[in-house]
């Protein structure tokens, strides 16, 4: 390493947690935390600190919540720091020009996806949504622009058929932590380069609405599997049976043809609920009805057998 980093380091899910954690353990200095006020949580609405605080805590570091980093005693406090440069990773606030400009080195993001492919708030889901064969991790220096940056190190790995959005969340988590320590030392040292972004190559990847996850049964088997896979573990798709919320964690393709209305069941054993798609078919394999654990199919037939006989319609 050419020379130890001044560095703020922003951000606030488990995902940005991994990369606090291989910060402290590399020969920079993180001087300071900023991540998202503390919300209720659980059953109890208490308030709960992010993992990114928790993280922090532990390890000595001070941490600041602003609300809002748009607030002229907010973008003071930061300037005092006097940092190399900011890491940002899954924060949730929008950072001012005034705050990007801040530190000498200015501020980089690792980004869940290979840039400029999914730029936005959900690339890890929308990746295996679009049935995408790889995704990866994009340490980019950040600019006013939404994920819009030059590029400065990235990291490739490939998406299985039976990848779930938190499979490879915890993949690229993983990633991410040598690829920020990379671009690090290449800043630190006068080495990096930056390549530009294509924008004509972009899609945006939306925030996931929890409406996206009902299983509209008109759609081909192979969009829907690929959704499931997608939304486990949040915010997880789901059907209804008899009224009632019937959540799908996972489900696999079945080859054939049938002539059933789409949402019919038309078969229920140990081997999943083979339910009827606009085109193709799903086998449905671990289920939770309400209120109940989540459990493969062979189990809940046990129990709820009279539930699933085969032409039973789910959804609406």
């Amino acid at each position: 390493m050419s020379q130890s980093l001044k560095i703020i380091f922003a951000g606030t899910p488990d995902f940005a947690a991994v990369q606090l954690r291989a910060l402290l353990g590399s020969g920079h200095q993180v001087c300071a935390v900023y991540t998202q006020p503390d919300r209720p949580a659980g059953r109890g609405k208490k308030l709960q600190a992010s993992p990114v605080k928790q993280v922090a805590v532990d390890a000595g570091i001070p941490v600041l919540q602003p609300a809002s980093l748009r607030d002229e005693t907010a973008q003071a406090e930061l300037q005092a720091l006097d940092a190399d440069i900011m890491v940002v990773v899954a924060y949730g606030l929008i950072l001012p020009q005034a705050v990007l400009d801040m530190p000498r080195y200015g501020c980089i993001n690792v980004h869940a996806s290979l840039l400029p492919r999914w730029r936005g708030a959900a690339p890890i889901q929308r990746a295996i949504e679009a049935g995408d064969p790889e995704s990866g991790v994009a340490i980019m220096q950040m600019e006013a622009g939404l994920d819009t940056g030059p590029v400065l190190v990235e990291s490739r790995c490939s998406i299985s058929g039976r990848e779930t959005g938190g499979s490879l969340h915890d993949k690229l988590a993983e990633l991410g932590a040598p690829a920020l320590l990379q671009a690090l030392d290449e800043i630190a040292g006068g080495r990096a380069s930056a390549r530009p972004q294509d924008d004509s190559l972009a899609n945006y990847a939306a925030k996931i609405s929890k409406e996206e996850a009902r299983i509209d049964w008109y759609r081909d088997a192979t969009s829907l599997e690929r959704l499931i896979r997608a939304f486990n573990p949040f915010p997880v798709c789901w059907t209804t049976l008899n009224g009632e919320r019937l959540r799908v964690f996972s489900a696999q393709l079945e080859q054939g043809c049938h002539n059933e209305v789409p949402g019919t069941l038309l078969n229920a054993d140990e081997e999943g609920l083979l339910v009827a798609c606009g085109r193709g078919a799903l086998r449905l394999k671990t289920l939770q009805l309400p209120g109940k654990r989540t459990l493969p199919v062979a189990e809940l037939l046990r129990g709820h057998a009279q539930l699933f006989q085969p032409g039973v319609k789910l959804g609406n």
